[in-house]
């Protein structure tokens, strides 16, 4: 991993000012600005931001949580090519109609499609020897990326590819030059990361359509994708070929992991040769359906237009106006983004494969999968509730379908497959959250059923929690890290019982909620591993992080002992009060220390041992409002925002997670963020907008006035909402989403009232509606 502070200075973009989010009625003629429903904000978006460093984002062709995501695929693998691409690489073996985007697991990678001149090839190839195999270089010169679209020159084959999408078809257009043996090979083999293929079929129906399904198991371990392709001209020859050795030998079949189909045709100088790929979860006969519900002709062009109109819609949430275009593009690439996932994991009729791997017709609701949990339930999954709220009930309601089928609410869930990967049971935070906040659309017991079920269980240490309180550290690896997850998890539990009425477990939950005082050492004042109740793990170092292998997940006691949003005044007393707590949070950001070379490389974004490339650390700089020092959370909010987010490739300072570095960016931005996942409270910032237009997704707008903003001027001085004076540091959601006008005025000095009484700080608990 390279060094995160050679990084920063890297990707230091110091501007004139901030954001600013457009009313047409006050637009400033000296600023960049986006004006008014008819204006494209897609012409914003940058996708190759975070596509260099360790980013991680997908590239390529998708509509918002879109069942495909139809993009290039470099030969290389690693942690970096987690997606498939990454800017560094200059080849490509295929465009795939599945990508992950920003995860650290590569997977998915189904159904590639590589088109070809000359003699046939069946396999990718290597760079040493590319003749042998069907690889192209390619130039990024040559490359046009956008929200819906994707186009490259394949440098090899003379040959130009285009890119679009609906939800669930890839709609793929080859302009090829003048040869008798022009191919387009459907590679059934191919993956990305762990993946590996388990069973393939291809079948040809007719002379324009092919039809299939691929089988695989990777971070996903029974992953099922059927397919259909249509092409725009009759097939002059059909070849299906299993590849039989590391040679390339191969021999006709329809069965087999490593399976190829090769479309043949003879091409004109510039003729366009055009490919529908519809995919679905059930059967190709419902991936053919999807082709003619969604893309039931042969005009490219209008898909293209179509794609940039459903980008453009959700991007018009959050109307946007900057000083300068380089705060327009990291904006609305961070909002573009927060898009990509969920992903729909259904057919257009409704039909699903459950996790339990039976289909389920007809659906009354959109299935989605792609549930970064761990990650999102932190800012991500909040933000859905502000400008999302209509896809708010189908993400519960596929939560809850899956603890139907598996037993228990999904942790991190791709494909109809339950990977269980990172600690904690994160939906449960999403669940409450939406149930909190009103959101009406789903069985309110069933989802209290899950929530407890989920917690109720024995397995990854909760037969501990339950018996002593705490997860006793030579017991279970990432003790400390499951123990605090599970707090926060529980303590929302207990704000759901609080509001049904049932009193016993609001007292069982709560006091589960505050475990994580059993992970706190007094005498050296971290979180640390414990063995027993009078005996901690030894020897400890609260530098050392040890990837995986220790009391913590992709980070260390320094990072670790903040992790309780959930209580913060608890966490408050257990340092001794505001003062020492405040003098410790100071020093987590100057902090100076080897983790070790086992270190995760997740942990970047450095500030001292702050962490901003990864997600447990993403709520700390917030939490010196709750000791009543607003000012100290506008200081390192504000260079985050400025330092660790910018329009170049390497712009995400970390793993982008399905959308949760992008979704800090955005609340941040804004002015507010929502330290406790589920208390229905965002704990105000330093705004880096100048106003701003959310629509609210009811009917209603929130305005946004940044008064006197600038780079020095970072200190809210006064606050007002709807014309009243308004002396508290956080915002309830009850009154952003009714909509109205929040104003901020800042200066460049702190200030020695706003947000400083007891009365105006944060609270755990609140009224929610």
């Amino acid at each position: 991993m390279k060094s995160n502070a050679v990084h920063m200075v890297k990707s230091v973009v110091v501007l004139a000012s901030g954001l600013v989010l457009l009313f047409a009625s006050f637009a400033n003629s000296q600023q960049v600005a986006s004006k008014g429903n008819s204006t494209s904000l897609t012409r914003h978006v940058d996708p190759y931001i975070g596509t260099g460093f360790h980013g991680h984002v997908f590239m390529g062709a998708n509509v918002p949580f879109g069942a495909v995501q139809l993009g290039p695929v470099n030969l290389s693998q690693g942690w970096d090519w987690c997606s498939g691409y990454h800017y560094s690489d200059s080849t490509i073996v295929g465009f795939s109609h599945t990508h992950l985007s920003g995860t650290g697991i590569g997977d998915l990678g189904d159904i590639a499609v590589m088109p070809t001149t000359g003699p046939v090839r069946v396999t990718k190839g290597r760079l040493k020897d590319p003749s042998k195999g069907y690889l192209s270089l390619f130039s990024h010169r040559d490359e046009i990326a956008k929200p819906g679209y994707y186009s490259v020159k394949l440098k090899r084959y003379n040959i130009q590819a285009e890119l679009t999408a609906s939800s669930r078809v890839g709609f793929h257009q080859y302009t090829f030059p003048q040869a008798a043996e022009s191919h387009i090979v459907l590679d059934l083999e191919q993956g990305i990361g762990w993946d590996q293929a388990t069973d393939t079929y291809i079948e040809k129906l007719n002379d324009s359509t092919v039809v299939g399904y691929r089988f695989s198991k990777g971070w996903a371990t029974d992953q099922r994708v059927y397919f259909a392709a249509v092409f725009s001209k009759p097939i002059r020859q059909f070849t299906s070929l299993l590849v039989t050795d590391s040679l390339g030998t191969t021999t006709p079949a329809t069965k087999g992991t490593r399976l190829k189909g090769v479309a043949t045709f003879s091409t004109k100088a510039g003729e366009k040769v055009k490919l529908k790929v519809g995919i679905s979860p059930v059967s190709s006969e419902n991936a053919l359906a999807n082709i003619r519900a969604e893309i039931p002709h042969w005009n490219f062009n209008k898909t293209v237009a179509a794609a940039d109109a459903a980008w453009n819609q959700e991007l018009q949430k959050v109307k946007i106006e900057a000083d300068s275009e380089t705060r327009l593009k990291t904006f609305y690439t961070a909002l573009y983004h927060t898009m990509i996932a969920p992903s729909v994991f259904n057919d257009h009729n409704g039909d699903y494969l459950g996790t339990d791997k039976k289909v389920y017709k007809k659906a009354s609701f959109t299935n989605l999968t792609t549930f970064s949990l761990w990650d999102t339930y932190r800012a991500a999954n909040p933000l859905f509730t502000v400008i999302q709220p209509n896809r708010v009930n189908d993400m519960i309601n596929s939560m809850l379908a899956v603890y139907q089928q598996q037993g228990k609410l999904p942790v991190w869930h791709l494909m109809g497959s339950e990977t269980n990967t990172m600690v904690g049971y994160s939906a449960v935070p999403v669940v409450v959250d939406a149930y909190l906040k009103g959101f009406k659309g789903f069985d309110a017991n069933l989802a209290y059923e899950a929530v407890r079920a989920t917690a109720m269980r024995d397995d990854y240490g909760l037969k501990a929690v339950k018996e002593l309180g705490y997860i006793p550290a030579d017991s279970e690896g990432e003790s400390v890290a499951k123990g605090l997850e599970y707090a926060i998890d529980d303590w929302c539990i207990a704000q759901m019982a609080k509001k049904m009425g049932k009193a016993d477990d609001y007292a069982y939950y709560s006091k589960r909620g505050k475990n994580y005082q059993n992970y706190f050492d007094k005498q050296t004042r971290f979180m640390r591993g414990r063995v027993a109740q009078n005996q901690w793990r030894t020897p400890f170092n609260p530098f050392e992080s040890r990837h995986r292998k220790d009391d913590f997940t992709e980070g260390n006691a320094w990072q670790y002992t903040w992790l309780v949003p959930q209580d913060v005044e608890g966490l408050v007393g257990l340092l001794g009060g505001d003062n020492a707590f405040s003098q410790k949070l100071d020093s987590l950001f100057t902090a100076k220390g080897n983790m070790g070379a086992e270190a995760s490389n997740d942990i970047s974004g450095l500030i001292g041992q702050y962490a901003h490339g990864n997600e447990p650390s993403h709520h700390i700089t917030y939490l010196y409002a709750y000791v009543g020092q607003p000012w100290k959370t506008a200081n390192q909010v504000r260079f985050i925002l400025d330092n660790f987010y910018t329009d170049k490739m390497d712009g995400i300072i970390g793993n982008e997670d399905v959308g949760q570095m992008s979704a800090w960016y955005i609340f941040s931005a804004l002015g507010f963020y929502p330290v406790n996942p589920a208390n229905g409270a965002y704990v105000f910032g330093s705004p880096v907008v100048n106003r701003a237009s959310v629509a609210l997704g009811n009917g209603k707008t929130l305005a946004i006035e940044v008064k006197n903003n600038g780079p020095a001027n970072k200190y809210i001085q006064r606050v007002s909402l709807n014309g009243k004076p308004y002396s508290k540091s956080y915002i309830l959601h009850k009154d952003l989403v009714a909509g109205g006008k929040l104003v901020f005025e800042m200066g460049n000095k702190p200030s020695i009232t706003w947000g400083v009484a007891k009365q105006d700080r944060p609270q755990s608990v609140t009224s929610q509606p």
